[in-house]
């Protein structure tokens, strides 16, 4: 007969120390993995804007400067929590802060932190009220707070005025004039009825751009030849506007001397009108056509050309999928010339589609392509031109590099829609060859307001303050019935 094997009962006691074992262990085994799980999220980390708010993300412009500075970043901000510009300011240095590991943000509460408010007066020699310090080796600026955020009239009278927060672009100014020795000076040649920086026409004046440039902290100046005989050294980029005369022997010959000074050029030059610079672009390899570009696959009125698919290029690469308008633009081709080591490198920024063409008759109301006359598309409206050391020689040698584009309309102020101030500024910043230094386009609040009346306020209080917790607590005391039945 077979023994039964003996049957070990554990007590209620030690059933209850193996069990709480068990729930220790498994405490401590969610522990560990949550530990871990931190560790490896903070070393290996993924970071994602989901804001909608303009303010709170970086243009690339301000994320190419932050690389290029390896200095440490200060960012001292003195402003009360009520102030209008304090959100912005927040949301956008915590995304500087986010971006590159060498900026500093510290924030100053005036009314409750007295004594470090004295310290910061002394320190930067405060004045003017409220503002943000921006400090970078031993030197600072001060960007005050009433000059962040802009107010500009609405479209239509009936609508609240148009608040524009312009704090990326005032701490990107800043920063770039705390790191350089002395600022770019962009010079626009007067003269020959170009357009003028001070010019505020709504239409045809260059005002809007000249703050563009102003934002991405450089000096304006205009230049008149006739009176200076010369392009001066400081002139770091010379801009020529839309020109309607032409240019005297002596102009001419001051520009190629310039060019030949390793200078940069900006040429923006309309349709249908005769400067005399011809022949000096044509010794640069760049043939402008008496002509108008047309591509009725890319135009509303007949008028305008949108481009938004640009050859590769270190001017258009941010462009891409960005719609920048032309007014009647003439064309700017590349004229053949014999290859040598010194010959010009030519690339085309922007062109028509396929279907267009360039009009030698655009009188016409009716103009259609004519293959006896007429140039078909594509067709490049604006070119980038560099030439200096041979390819392949690796010399520290500075080039020439010229942009032309045949239109001048694009960057009036009544012309800058879609991209066409991004194109701008990014063929100066070609030309320049200073990628970090700019600032942004100020970006505009995204205001959300809920207007209520009396009425309205009683409805929602007591929808908000009665109803609702009033439901939850009948269910709550319904489970409870429930649960003692």
């Amino acid at each position: 007969m077979a023994v039964p094997t003996p049957i070990l009962h554990l007590s209620d006691r030690a059933r209850r120390w193996v069990l709480r074992a068990n729930a220790a262990a498994a405490i401590g085994l969610a522990i560990a993995i949550f530990g871990m799980a931190n560790v490896l999220s903070l070393r290996h980390y993924q970071r994602f804007n989901w804001s909608r708010r303009p303010f709170a993300r970086l243009s690339d412009a301000s994320r190419r400067q932050l690389e290029a500075i390896a200095q440490d970043i200060r960012f001292v901000v003195l402003i009360r929590p009520a102030h209008e510009a304090y959100r912005g300011v927040e949301a956008l240095l915590r995304e500087y802060a986010a971006q590159a590991p060498n900026v500093a943000v510290e924030f100053v509460d005036p009314d409750r932190d007295r004594a470090r408010t004295e310290q910061l007066v002394a320190q930067y020699a405060w004045t003017g009220g409220e503002g943000v310090a921006v400090a970078i080796g031993g030197r600072h600026q001060i960007v005050p707070a009433d000059e962040l955020v802009e107010y500009a009239a609405p479209a239509d009278p009936a609508d609240p005025p148009r608040r524009t927060f312009r704090g990326e672009a005032l701490f990107g100014r800043a920063i770039q004039g705390l790191v350089q020795a002395t600022r770019p000076v962009a010079c626009f040649l007067q003269g020959h009825g170009e357009r003028g920086p001070d010019d505020f026409d709504r239409h045809a004046g260059y005002s809007r751009i000249a703050a563009h440039l102003r934002n991405a902290n450089l000096d304006v100046e205009r230049l008149d030849l006739g009176e200076t005989k010369t392009v001066p050294n400081r002139c770091a980029v010379l801009i020529v506007a839309g020109p309607a005369k032409e240019f005297a022997p002596f102009e001419i010959a001051l520009l190629r001397d310039y060019l030949n000074r390793k200078g940069r050029l900006l040429l923006l030059l309309d349709a249908r009108i005769r400067t005399g610079l011809e022949p000096l672009l044509q010794d640069w390899g760049v043939l402008l056509g008496d002509d108008v570009v047309v591509d009725d696959a890319r135009t509303l009125s007949g008028r305008e050309l949108h481009v938004s698919t640009y050859p590769p290029h270190a001017i258009t690469a941010p462009l891409q999928d960005l719609a920048s308008v032309f007014f009647w633009p003439r064309s700017v081709r590349a004229r053949d010339a014999e290859p040598g080591a010194d010959k010009p490198a030519i690339a085309p920024l922007a062109v028509c589609s396929a279907t267009g063409w360039a009009e030698f008759d655009p009188d016409d109301p009716a103009a259609q392509f004519d293959p006896q006359v007429d140039l078909p598309g594509p067709l490049p409206i604006a070119v980038a031109v560099e030439r200096g050391p041979v390819p392949g020689v690796h010399v520290q040698i500075r080039p020439t590099r010229l942009v032309v584009v045949g239109d001048s309309d694009f960057a009036a102020n009544g012309g800058l829609m879609g991209a066409n101030a991004d194109f701008f500024l990014n063929a100066v910043r070609w030309l320049l060859e200073s990628e970090g230094g700019f600032a942004a386009v100020p970006a505009a609040f995204e205001e959300l307001r809920l207007v209520l009346d009396a009425r309205q306020l009683r409805h929602l209080f007591w929808f908000a303050g009665v109803a609702l917790p009033g439901c939850v607590a009948l269910l709550g005391g319904w489970a409870v019935w429930r649960r003692r039945r």
